[in-house]
């Protein structure tokens, strides 16, 4: 048997549309690793204060499996196409910096691309350390947080007080 087979790897599942919630909860039935960021959102109805946990990133989930049950990643009705990602260590810590963030609770919007600017390291705060980014904006900055590898990022509001350049 080949050692690689049993290896864990991080997966990228491009989903079917609003289907994220579902993949992560087979994924839970399976006992595999997953990510899937959330943020909430609120919405009023007739007097009535709704909230939703709604994909950061709409139609990505991220999987972590041994290299032999990505089929069974790649079977599922809920995914259309699995990507592998060459690069693990780089991947995680850019996932690991969004998760910071949203632990965090700043002030956080999805920007649908990447646009260049700036990087900086974050100085200060709960986010101190990681690297983004910044697209300057008055007295706070827009921080990218940047998941490459499916061209999307997220932006956190900081202070530019708090960032240096790398």
């Amino acid at each position: 048997m080949d050692p690689n087979w049993t290896q864990l790897l991080w997966f990228v599942a491009h989903t079917r549309p609003r289907a994220e919630k579902k993949l992560a909860e087979f994924c839970v039935e399976q006992g595999y690793e997953h990510r899937l960021p959330v943020y909430r959102s609120v919405k009023t109805y007739a007097r009535k204060r709704v909230i939703f946990e709604k994909p950061l990133f709409p139609g990505y989930m991220f999987a972590r499996v041994e290299r032999r049950h990505r089929l069974m990643l790649v079977q599922n009705r809920y995914v259309a196409n699995l990507l592998d990602i060459e690069d693990q260590e780089e991947f995680v810590g850019q996932l690991d910096a969004i998760y910071r963030a949203l632990d965090a609770r700043v002030e956080i919007q999805v920007c649908p691309e990447i646009k260049p600017g700036l990087q900086v390291r974050i100085k200060s705060g709960p986010l101190r350390g990681t690297e983004g980014w910044v697209e300057s904006r008055a007295k706070l900055s827009d921080v990218h947080l940047r998941l490459d590898f499916i061209g999307q990022a997220v932006v956190a509001k900081i202070q530019a007080d708090d960032l240096e350049l790398v």
